[in-house]
């Protein structure tokens, strides 16, 4: 097995399937039996995931908000979408504990280090929610964040597209995809892989980032067996 214990993030937009906005159960579906795999494989689990198919803090302050009382709202959103996912997981027969940066009893566990890095141990999905529980921090911050603290091998960034290209190739088709490229590589050439703070946070911890099409079944498991999928973000 290449990596034992990932941190997967997954955008709040890939929830919404072919829908506009909220959460498609067909997406929930797929997202549970590619996590499946992972732990059947015998992978320590941790997933983060955003609220953009609800609602995204940087829009508050275009609606009128103030900027922190929208990206609460986006933490919100985030833990809905968890709380979809901690169910649809567990559907699947798999064992999850959510545990949230901000406070919700009735809900989440609080997050504390340790008792994320014991559930990881006892084999349970670990998926956090409400980002770091802070504002004007997005929810790529937050996986970074939680990757370097419960020791994680790799954040497996789950996308729509199959890696990082020299060009966005879904509007260029002569984008080139990269196997492997460095950190240093990614700000030399404005690459979008990540939000800058968890980007410089990773590569600061030497932290490897791998992106990767997360709609495809099996790319998941065939990544955690080491099998070349995706894009590589490494030293």
């Amino acid at each position: 097995m290449r990596f034992k214990r990932i941190l997967l993030k997954l955008s709040g937009e890939s929830l919404m399937g072919e829908q506009q906005y909220g959460i498609d159960t067909n997406m929930l579906v797929q997202y549970a039996k590619e996590i499946k795999s992972a732990v059947d494989l015998g992978a320590e689990v941790a997933v983060v995931i955003g609220g953009g198919n609800i609602f995204r803090g940087v829009q508050a302050e275009a609606v009128g908000l103030d900027r922190v009382q929208g990206d609460y709202m986006g933490m919100l959103a985030t833990v809905i979408n968890s709380m979809a996912l901690q169910s649809a997981l567990e559907k699947v027969g798999i064992f999850t504990r959510l545990l949230s940066g901000i406070n919700i009893q009735q809900v989440c566990e609080p997050y504390i280090r340790r008792r994320a890095m014991r559930h990881l141990e006892k084999g349970r999905v670990v998926i956090f929610g409400a980002g770091t529980g802070n504002p004007y921090f997005t929810t790529d911050s937050a996986a970074s964040l939680r990757a370097i603290e419960i020791e994680a091998d790799v954040v497996l960034k789950g996308t729509r597209v199959d890696g990082i290209y020299t060009a966005d190739p879904e509007k260029d088709a002569s984008a080139v995809r990269y196997d492997d490229i460095t950190f240093e590589e990614v700000f030399e050439k404005g690459l979008n892989v990540m939000d800058m703070t968890a980007f410089t946070l990773c590569k600061e911890n030497n932290l490897p980032i791998v992106v990767f099409d997360i709609n495809k079944p099996g790319n998941l498991a065939k990544l955690i067996q080491g099998e070349r999928v995706g894009t590589l973000v490494s030293m």
